[in-house]
């Protein structure tokens, strides 16, 4: 009996109809495009066929990619239209030009889910090839901003490998010991000093020059590639100590002191091409388990790579995704966002409920440096997280203690401190200690104390009210007193309340300063809770988001006003309105307040809930 042979592999018809359009495309174009050859077809299913392009009329700007009077290319179709062709050199000549991946790949598609259309088949593929490459040679591209571009524009990682987060502002342009700390199953956190008794040591090796063709996928690779970058160079009998044996060495020496049975890591730190001044691009790996302990039994490293035995020496490196979030080389999602303007301030809360619960975890978010709670006391109870910023395990909790937990498990450099409620003393220096004083209460006693601290001389703190309509809760109003303003929110809303209720044209939020009819409120629990406002989480949390991006707004150049404003779904015209305070004869005075002075009565304000 003979083997039967294998089935031929065969391009399938989507494969078919892209060569067939680039022979037709070659035959219109001769000049330009030439097919070199019959296709291939690899195991994987991808048809491989080679390509020759005419370049000469590519202009040059200098600092760009040169390039010849033409250029071949090996383009691989894959079986599925889902994926877009890619674009390979059959040279290592283009490794080091930004958006070139591992030396020979070129990246004509930075997102394809975005821009890969498969209805444009192979003329598109030919079109993106050509404007790339006319981007390169014009020197259009920045490798400053190029992904991976000091790593060979490729995404190290191994599936099943923990996130490593890199926050100190530490260059790592020394070779030194540093410390992995487990944070939890799926994270590390790098740091230059030892954080617990679980931390491990790993070695970090800042490399002279970068990895344009990556860094290989064994430790055999990577060590050659330490020492050999473009894989071009050739080994003398004398040549110097090469860096790979220092990384080896300081591999070895902090694996042995590391426990048996766990995986050694490590950290390259590698310069970007021509910007050795910037930070450095940090590349994190490790060795297996297994492996680490062959390392552990290596007397000595003196000979470099020829002393480790096959099985170490071929060792499939572990790569893991670095989540680098250095102030030097990170640019916060929201810098350009109304939200920023809350970053490194410190933030009083007052109310921790429907409103106060989302304004705390944006405003944490946004990069708060510190936020001071206040709630009177009330526990968390079931009904609440319908649309109160907590969970089950929060049942039973004071509201601040569990939204300060909340807050703390979003940022480790937030400072979280809880405040007795107005009218404490406590809260007096507020008014100059803190950059701005929320009030989401719905409290007379809270308003009358933000009052007194608009009154108290030399304040700082802008102080602004927050609140909600009682039906729908997709209403919203904001009353700010900036620092340069005698009165506070509760006066400033109720001038602007009179003027709303004066003025047709803003009759949609004549409600927020009307008294809840009968039926517009809601008892959750029969006999056991008060009346309350209607509203979801969806609501609340839109409207909230509203007026934090409103205060936003505010917290550079404050002025004192209301803003009016209403989610999409409402209907309500104009979605959003600013009513500018100005003082006005008829306004109570606001006389000179000190810390002892008693708290006076304020006009009534609008009564809505939050």
């Amino acid at each position: 009996m003979t083997k039967r042979k294998p089935p031929a592999l065969k391009a399938n018809q989507w494969q078919q109809d892209l060569l067939s359009d680039l022979k037709a495309l070659a035959a219109q174009h001769p000049a330009d495009l030439r097919v070199l050859g019959d296709p291939q077809i690899l195991p994987s299913g991808t048809v491989l066929v080679s390509i020759r392009l005419f370049t000469a009329s590519i202009p040059h700007v200098e600092g760009g990619l040169a390039l010849g009077e033409a250029e071949e290319f090996v383009l691989g179709l894959p079986p599925t239209e889902r994926v877009p062709p890619q674009v390979l050199t059959p040279h290592t000549r283009f490794a080091g030009t930004p958006h070139v991946l591992e030396g020979m790949r070129l990246c004509i598609y930075l997102d394809a889910d975005r821009e890969w259309n498969p209805e444009g088949g192979i003329p598109a593929v030919l079109n993106r090839l050509w404007q790339w490459l006319t981007d390169a040679a014009s020197n259009r591209f920045d490798g400053t901003t190029a992904l991976y571009h000091a790593v060979g524009g490729v995404l190290h990682r191994t599936d099943g490998t923990p996130t490593i987060v890199a926050r100190e502002p530490d260059e790592h342009r020394i070779a030194h010991i540093a410390w992995l700390t487990p944070r939890s199953g799926q994270r590390l956190d790098l740091s230059n000093r030892q954080a617990n008794e679980h931390s491990q040591r790993l070695s970090v090796l800042p490399l002279s020059r970068h990895l344009p063709l990556a860094a290989g996928h064994t430790l055999a690779a990577l060590l050659d590639r330490i020492d050999n970058p473009t894989l071009s160079e050739t080994r003398t009998p004398h040549q110097p100590r090469r860096p790979s044996s220092a990384f080896l060495t300081a591999l070895i020496h902090t694996a042995r002191r590391n426990p048996q049975g766990t995986s050694q890591y490590f950290v390259l730190a590698v310069p970007h091409p021509r910007l050795p001044a910037e930070p450095r691009f940090l590349l994190a790996g490790r060795l297996p388990a297994q492996v680490s302990d062959a390392l552990r039994r290596i007397p000595r490293v003196t000979q470099g790579l020829s002393v480790l035995p096959a099985d170490v020496r071929n060792s499939t490196i572990e790569w893991c995704y670095l989540s680098d979030e250095r102030e030097a080389v990170t640019t916060r999602r929201d810098v350009q966002r109304p939200v920023n303007a809350f970053y490194n301030t410190h933030v009083h809360l007052w109310g921790c409920g429907g409103i106060g619960s989302w304004v705390a975890e944006l405003i944490a978010r946004a990069g708060a440096a510190r936020i001071s709670l206040s709630d009177p006391g009330t526990p968390v109870t079931g009904g609440l997280l319908v649309r109160q910023n907590y969970t089950e395990a929060d049942i039973g909790e004071n509201k601040a203690v569990a939204l300060a937990k909340r807050l703390r498990s979003l940022r480790d450099d937030l400072t979280i401190d809880i405040c007795p409620s107005p009218p404490s003393p406590e809260l007096l220096d507020a008014a100059h200690q803190a950059d701005v004083v929320i009030d989401a209460t719905v409290s007379i006693t809270a308003g009358r104390f933000l009052d007194l601290l608009a009154r108290l001389p030399g304040r700082r703190a802008v102080l602004a009210q927050m609140t909600t309509d009682v039906t729908t809760a997709s209403h919203g109003i904001l009353s700010v007193s900036a620092p340069d303003t005698s009165h506070g929110p509760a006066l400033i809303d109720y001038t602007t309340g009179k003027q709303v209720l004066a003025n047709p044209a803003l009759e949609p939020y004549h409600l927020l300063w009307s008294e809840p009819q009968p039926g517009q409120e809601i008892r959750p629990t029969r006999g056991c809770s008060v009346p309350t406002f209607h509203g979801s989480a969806a609501d609340l949390v839109g409207i909230t988001a509203t007026l934090v991006i409103l205060l936003g707004t505010q917290m550079h150049h404050p002025v004192s006003g209301t803003h009016l404003c209403a989610l999409p779904h409402t209907g309500t015209q104009p979605a959003q309105h600013f009513v500018p305070y100005t003082s006005r004869p008829e306004d109570p005075a606001a006389a000179p307040a000190t810390a002892s002075t008693p708290v006076p009565l304020s006009p009534p304000t609008s009564s809505v809930g939050a």
